[in-house]
């Protein structure tokens, strides 16, 4: 069910600066928020009484407001660069 191997390498190369930078903070929010972007809109729709899923899809939107705040307080401009690009905020 999770992001397939090429999902993950697209959105490395993209918010990464080479094809294995997988801890920038930009590319660990990138796939926090693909991985609950298909958590909430398939597997939900199908299984509405999944509670186990439903905790561990908390605990992934945790940790992405948890990085999201560490790089506003790190770097705003790449914080709003990566908003922007993921379109969290409306």
């Amino acid at each position: 069910m999770g992001l397939t191997k090429e999902d993950r390498q697209a959105i490395v190369t993209k918010f990464g600066k080479n094809e294995k930078d997988s801890g920038k903070t930009e590319v660990q929010i990138a796939i926090l928020t693909k991985r609950i972007n298909e958590l909430s809109a398939d597997h939900f729709n199908k299984h509405k009484k999944d509670n186990h899923s439903k905790t561990g899809l908390l605990k992934m939107v945790g940790k992405r407001r948890k990085l999201l705040k560490y790089l506003e307080n790190k770097d705003i401009t790449r914080y709003r660069q990566i908003v922007k690009d993921l379109e969290l905020r409306k």
